[in-house]
């Protein structure tokens, strides 16, 4: 009996032995094959994620170039086009349809400076003509003294009638933008435009100083000359003396980060900050100028400023300055 206990209680054993290595093993199995497949989940997510950075930045690279482009057209001219190449997608898609609507913009701006060149010689035409009607019996002496002031007031009324027409034709070249970009110096044209109003002021007793440095910059030097002549005219006849009886206007030009500026600060009347955009608006003359008739203009100086600015891609802007006066800083990018 003793023999068959020690029999069985071997059996046991043994049998207790093998089930605990059979469970060891298992285990073992199991967790290799866990380690197993978090290794090849997680080669699995870097393949797949580096798929998807390769394929979103490829779609993303198309799209920035899209973009570059499309921002480049805008601030240059519209002669350009996106001319998508590659698969037919709906990058290629949203590139197609910008060129198109790029094509269309370029008729219509196309028909637009034909409309101001041919409104130009129409309208120009009989003003001039309408003016020299009355100047020449001026001045040959052959209208009654009783009719000469009428003549007057009528040969007055026609050059504010053509001083109107050019500057209405002017903002509306302005707001087209440039057909071609020039390098030109904001400094030149600055300098330019306070040679031609430094008499002008000088007999209204403003004193015009200028410290100009370098500013080169590129787009339509008629309209960027004409954006400079425009606020030192503004500065010299929206102006006020001071106790000595005079004004001051200070003309600068520099190169400033990324770009150039030009500014013009004047003294005159104190201006309400909060009317400062309206002073850019069509037509505004501004409340002193309405409410004494002076130098009551056709109101769109710096409605022509800004509309030049913006279609090269700068900005202006006004400040008022506490004493009086404004200071009317142009900013454009560099040549």
């Amino acid at each position: 009996m003793p023999n068959i206990d020690a029999s069985t209680s071997t059996t046991s054993l043994s049998r207790a032995t093998v089930a605990a290595r059979l469970t060891d093993f298992k285990a073992l199995v199991l967790n290799a094959l866990v380690a197993q497949s978090l290794l090849t989940l997680a080669a699995l997510v870097l393949i797949a994620a580096g798929l998807g950075w390769w394929m979103a930045g490829r779609s993303l690279a198309r799209l920035h170039t899209v973009t570059a482009t499309a921002r480049r057209i805008s601030e240059r001219n519209l002669d350009g086009r996106l001319a998508l190449v590659g698969p037919d997608d709906e990058i290629k898609e949203l590139g197609d349809t910008f060129d198109a609507m790029l094509a269309r913009l370029d008729r219509a701006f196309a028909a637009n400076r034909r409309f101001a060149a041919n409104a130009s010689h129409e309208l120009r035409t009989p003003l001039a003509l309408q003016r020299a009607s009355l100047e020449i019996p001026l001045a040959e002496g052959r209208v009654p003294d009783d009719l000469r002031p009428s003549i007057e007031r009528s040969l007055r009324a026609t050059a504010r009638s053509e001083r109107l027409v050019g500057s209405l034709l002017l903002l509306a070249k302005g707001r087209q933008g440039p057909e071609s970009y020039t390098e030109t110096d904001l400094a030149d044209l600055a300098g330019e435009a306070v040679d031609t109003y430094r008499a002008e002021g000088a007999a209204a007793g403003v004193v015009i100083t200028a410290d100009l440095g370098r500013a080169p910059t590129s787009g339509d030097p008629v309209l960027l000359e004409q954006v400079a002549a425009n606020l030192v005219q503004n500065a010299v006849r929206h102006n006020k003396r001071n106790a000595l009886g005079r004004g001051h206007v200070h003309v600068t030009t520099a190169r400033t980060g990324g770009g150039v500026e030009l500014r013009v600060v004047n003294s005159g009347p104190v201006v309400d900050p909060g009317s400062i955009d309206e002073l850019f608006e069509p037509f505004h003359r501004g409340t002193a100028a309405r409410r004494t008739g002076t130098h009551a203009g056709s109101g769109l100086g710096l409605s022509i400023v800004r509309a030049v600015v913006d279609s090269h891609g700068g900005h202006v802007e006004a400040e008022a300055r506490p004493e009086g006066g404004l200071a009317v800083t142009v900013r454009l990018p560099s040549a």
